[in-house]
């Protein structure tokens, strides 16, 4: 069991900002720029610029970047002094640059900044950015990059940027133009983000075999693609013989073990760091979060505040609140959100999108709400994030109304979008409304059906008892299947006790994955439903014998900030003899109801370790409840999350608990959210 208390922490300084709200034509200093008849003029514009803040603004700078590179008293290295001081230049910014040095004696210099812009730029190249590109090919009579730039120009998507950079770094190379370091800086680059470690490992041996000068930066961008292509051993290789080393550095090394779930060796490197920036702290908390470690990932925030290290950023919010999410930890989610609010801090999309998932997956939809409704700006995943928060609280009618409001504030969906929808029709019985938005994706709204969306089909055509049609379309499906469709399927099969192709689904799924266990679990429960009991025996000793074994049921409450886990019959916590006691007083009350336990729970292969007749009150989610019974006050919902579908049995008693206690009981399981109030479920027992 873990223990994760909510810290008290010091609020960081809230960052300057920088005014992109000036409108040029009305700056009395712009116009000046188109005046100025020498150099010495521009600089002095350039200088009452930088006071009044206006160069930090995009166009402003691209006017005083024209005016140097371009103008009849130019100076490109002026130009490129500018430009360097510029933080986010804009694509305007560097086609002036590539521009100018396209006309200049040294025309190489504007590939290499094109190959720069590649790397940098948040914008591809565009229609004017190639004319320029072709000038400086046909002045070094390169004409294979010359016909790589036309090639580009013809292409009708210039989206894959790394690709493109790759493609010239190989036409320069083959023209036997030397790149700088700045060229393989960008060049390394492009191959971190294709993962193309044998062209990345190339060009680290080029640095080598041409005496091209090492530096930090080179250094640190052969070690990054290394990281971002696995490869750890040469990482640690490079690292070890690097002669200086930054913040960057370490941190680059800490990545690379995280990525790779050696946590030892990212704690050894994260101790050794001189000096540990935010950024270290991210790392370690977002791999913890992203690999299935929420308890650790708190952990780790937690030492940060009370390290008093550096303070957290928005990185670091939005990877604590993912693992909020997963643990239903609403209290310390909630302390983030005050935190956000005093700091002062801009709730930008991510932030926004990051609290409603967490209100959301903790089971308080209203606050979701109040989040979604105090944001400023709503791009499509804040939209879909709400979206998903009503569908797994079984409000489809909500979801498809919010997604029309969408619509109607012109944001496009994406195929997030449209997996939440679906869900949202799926948990809600809306098979018709999910056949007609499933067939609209495509024609209506430009996107093509994925496997999400394919299984999710499955699942609301199967949950209906539409089996065959479910079949059908996986036979159609113009994708393989993945074992998530067949897994829905199998899934579908279950609830409706249909044996033939519950047998089909399997096979295929198990064909796929031969060692998942939950193919085994859901097959075994239809033959249970069907009684077939040799069949299930036949089952379970094939998976002993083929050493497969369930994931284990864990359910766990947050009580006073602190996070308590339950598995199956658990004795370990500290209250267990008030815990066991309070399951015998609920079991006492159940039966003076005429509550009859569903033996059914027990002869099926439930996902749930394998219990006797009596022991289906020790299920984990009935000790978390029993647990919230005990210690918190009786005006407080009881919050539970379980790592598994919560079981028919187990869902009854939840239900009469809410009635008998007058208790609110928020049962969140691995597909959806239980609302128990007044003896009901908000699912209204289709799930």
């Amino acid at each position: 069991m873990a223990t994760l208390g909510t810290p008290v922490i010091s609020l960081p300084r809230h960052p300057p900002t920088v005014n992109n709200d000036l409108r040029f034509p009305t700056q009395p200093l712009l116009p000046l720029i188109d005046q100025c008849t020498t150099l010495s003029h521009l600089k002095q514009v350039h200088a009452q610029m930088l006071k009044t803040s206006l160069f930090f603004d995009p166009y402003s700078a691209s006017k005083l970047i024209t005016a140097a590179s371009l103008s009849p008293f130019s100076s490109l290295d002026y130009a490129h002094q500018v430009f360097d001081e510029i933080s986010e230049p804009n694509l305007f910014t560097w086609n002036a640059l590539i521009r100018a040095y396209a006309s200049s004696p040294d025309p190489v210099e504007s590939i290499r900044i094109f190959l720069q812009m590649l790397d940098e730029c948040n914008e591809c190249p565009n229609k004017f950015t190639f004319p320029f590109l072709l000038k400086a090919a046909s002045e070094l009579r390169a004409s294979k990059i010359g016909r790589g730039f036309h090639g580009l120009v013809v292409k009708a998507e210039l989206g894959s940027c790394p690709e493109v950079a790759l493609e010239l770094f190989k036409e320069m190379e083959a023209e036997n133009m030397k790149p700088n370091d700045v060229t393989l800086v960008s060049v390394l680059s492009a191959c971190a983000k294709m993962a193309d470690l044998e062209f990345g490992r190339w060009v680290c041996s080029h640095v080598e075999t041409h005496g091209v000068e090492e530096n930090l930066t080179l250094n640190n961008a052969m070690l990054d693609m290394y990281v971002k292509c696995g490869s750890v051993e040469d990482a640690e290789r490079l690292f070890g013989r690097m002669p200086e080393k930054d913040v960057v550095s370490w941190t680059t090394m800490l990545d690379g073990y995280a990525r790779m779930g050696n946590y030892d060796e990212a704690r050894r490197v994260f101790g050794a760091m001189p000096s540990q920036d935010i950024a270290a702290w991210n790392v370690l908390i977002s791999s913890y979060e992203q690999n299935g470690k929420p308890k650790e990932a708190l952990a780790v925030f937690h030492e940060l505040q009370k390290n008093k290290g550096p303070k957290p950023d928005e990185v670091t919010l939005v990877s604590t609140l993912a693992a909020c999410s997963q643990l239903g930890a609403i209290d310390l989610g909630g302390w983030i959100h005050v935190y956000v609010k005093k700091q002062g801090m801009k709730l930008n999309c991510h932030l926004t999108t990051s609290l409603i998932d967490m209100y959301a997956k903790c089971g308080n939809l209203e606050k979701a709400l109040e989040v979604f409704n105090s944001a400023e700006t709503r791009d499509v995943f804040v939209w879909s994030a709400m979206i998903a928060a009503l569908a797994m609280h079984g409000q489809g009618r909500d979801a498809l109304h919010f997604f029309s409001k969408m619509l109607e504030a012109k944001v496009k969906p994406n195929a997030v979008t449209f997996t939440n929808i679906l869900c949202a029709c799926s948990h809600a019985g809306l098979v018709n409304e999910g056949r007609t938005f499933f067939n609209q994706m495509e024609r209506v709204y430009g996107v093509v059906p994925g496997i999400k969306h394919y299984a999710c089909m499955v699942d609301i055509l199967g949950r209906s008892g539409n089996l065959e049609e479910a079949a059908e379309l996986i036979e159609k499906m113009p994708i393989s299947p993945t074992p998530s469709v067949w897994g829905a399927l199998l899934g579908a099969c279950t609830r409706h006790g249909n044996v033939a192709l519950a047998e089909k689904a399997c096979s295929h799924l198990l064909d796929l994955d031969p060692r998942n266990h939950g193919a085994y679990v859901l097959l075994s429960n239809v033959y249970a439903k069907t009684g077939k009991w040799e069949a299930v025996s036949g089952l379970r000793k094939l998976m002993r014998d083929s050493g497969i074994k369930k994931e284990p049921g864990c359910s766990s409450i947050e009580i006073d900030g602190s996070v308590h886990e339950f598995l199956v019959g658990d004795n370990t916590h500290p209250l267990s003899k008030d815990i066991y006691s309070k399951l015998d007083e609920i079991a006492g009350r159940l039966k003076s109801i005429g509550y009859v336990p569903n033996k059914s729970h027990l002869l099926q292969f439930v996902e749930e370790e394998d219990m006797k007749e009596h022991a289906l009150i020790l299920h984990s989610e009935k000790l978390a409840i029993a647990f919230g019974l005990i210690s918190s006050k009786p005006s407080q919902p009881i919050r539970v999350v379980k790592n598994l579908r919560v079981c028919g049995d187990c869902h009854s008693v939840a239900k009469l608990i809410s009635k008998l206690y007058n208790r609110e009981i928020f049962l969140r399981d691995r597909y959806r959210f239980h609302h128990f109030r007044e003896g009901h479920c908000s699912c209204n027992d289709y799930w």
